[in-house]
């Protein structure tokens, strides 16, 4: 594993390279709100073995930096985020995939840069709200997220396993809050009927807050595959790492 950075925009960007460049699709994989690129720690060994990995972190989290402006905290500058780190690693085309937030992110990928999608994994995570009322209290939970993290640091971060993964500054994760784990429109529900690559939809078996949304996915995305990882919570990748690791390598075997 190298780790790097880039800077770009005023915000230097953290990213792991894992494994070597091969005749196999790499994948970029991004984590989840409150989290790091730690999170893939129990997963990149196992998919690296054939492929180039890499992981990263959001603007706000682990060692990424960026300026303490919301400016600096938006869905298209994290896509462009990915788009330069996939640039600086000279791939044209990558298997993107990601968790919670970095599934979302992965559909705001894919709606701004087709052209550089091989294939979808989407992990524990939904696709936004086409409907007004469903956005606001999404919104309204990001917001209070923001709050408590300004009140009360990182004790504030969600219990899940994925959480607190060398997180970052909490003034930093209350921006991205605001930035990032808002959603705004419903462009990217919109566009899931056009999705026309490989789609595998993965969802821990106790993740009920998010089972619904997995169903939701695979019914709307064309050829869209449903992973169902048994025992595990909303950190599939963490929970039952190694089954998780099986789910995603059988599927990318399929990805050219």
């Amino acid at each position: 594993m190298s780790e790097a950075h880039l800077e770009r925009d005023g915000v230097v960007l953290h990213y792991e390279v894992h494994g070597q460049p091969s005749a196999s699709v790499p994948l970029l994989l991004t984590h989840g709100f409150g989290s790091s690129a730690a999170m893939w720690d129990s997963n990149v060994d196992a998919l690296a073995v054939d492929r180039q990995v890499i992981t990263w972190d959001v603007r706000g989290h682990g060692r990424t930096v960026a300026a303490t402006d919301p400016h600096y905290f938006t869905h298209h500058a994290c896509v462009e985020d990915m788009v330069a780190i996939l640039d600086a690693c000279a791939i044209p085309r990558a298997a993107i995939g990601g968790l919670s937030l970095g599934g979302y992110l992965s559909l705001c990928f894919h709606l701004a840069h087709q052209e550089r999608v091989a294939a979808l994994l989407l992990c524990d995570c939904g696709p936004g709200y086409r409907n007004s009322a469903g956005r606001d209290r999404w919104n309204e939970f990001a917001e209070s997220s923001a709050a408590a993290l300004e009140r009360d640091g990182a004790s504030a971060l969600p219990t899940s396993a994925e959480a607190r993964l060398g997180a970052g500054d909490p003034g930093a994760l209350a921006l991205a809050a605001r930035g990032i784990l808002v959603q705004h429109d419903a462009s990217v529900i919109d566009s899931l009927a056009f999705i026309n690559v490989p789609t595998l939809v993965l969802v821990g078996e106790h993740d009920t807050a998010f089972r619904k949304a997995a169903d939701y996915m695979v019914e709307r995305i064309p050829n869209a595959e449903l992973s169902v990882i048994p025992g595990a919570g909303h950190a599939a990748n963490m929970d039952e790492a190694d089954a998780f690791n099986e789910s995603l390598r059988g599927f990318l075997a399929g990805v050219v």
